[in-house]
């Protein structure tokens, strides 16, 4: 799909803020070394499947810079970034706004099922997550 208007590299890094922000957080609610690497895997499966606009965001560039002090500094950061990539790619390419939604919540559900499945904690983080989305289409 061609765009009207491309992408800023701010752009993709907004998108990509939202994404591994949301990986991010759903991979710290049950944080431990072999619990990461499969998450890691789990999450880079997700973005790899995406396509076009969307892939590009996520897999070039450089990585997005999260807060790491606390869990409610990480989603102050991450949920914003998730509703200003929707309305970005409202706006520039709407016809990816559903792929994007998609592929967000598939790494975050990839992530939560990757170790011991998912608990209530990773589901209510999926839930903002998902909310955080649901932003214009």
């Amino acid at each position: 799909m061609i765009m009207a208007q491309g992408l800023t590299d701010e752009e993709r890094l907004t998108l990509k803020t939202g994404a591994f922000g949301a990986v991010f957080l759903v991979s710290n609610v049950d944080p431990g070394m072999l619990a990461v690497l499969k998450e890691s895997m789990a999450a880079s499966g997700a973005f790899a499947d995406s396509s076009g606009v969307v892939k590009e965001a996520l897999t070039t560039g450089p990585l997005p810079r999260l807060p790491r002090d606390s869990a409610l500094e990480i989603e102050a950061t991450v949920l914003p970034a998730l509703g200003r990539a929707v309305r970005i790619l409202s706006e520039k390419s709407p016809a990816d706004v559903a792929a994007y939604r998609e592929v967000v919540l598939s790494a975050a559900d990839r992530v939560a099922r990757a170790h011991a499945g998912v608990d209530p904690a990773e589901a209510a983080v999926i839930e903002r997550i998902r909310a955080a989305l649901a932003g214009p289409a």
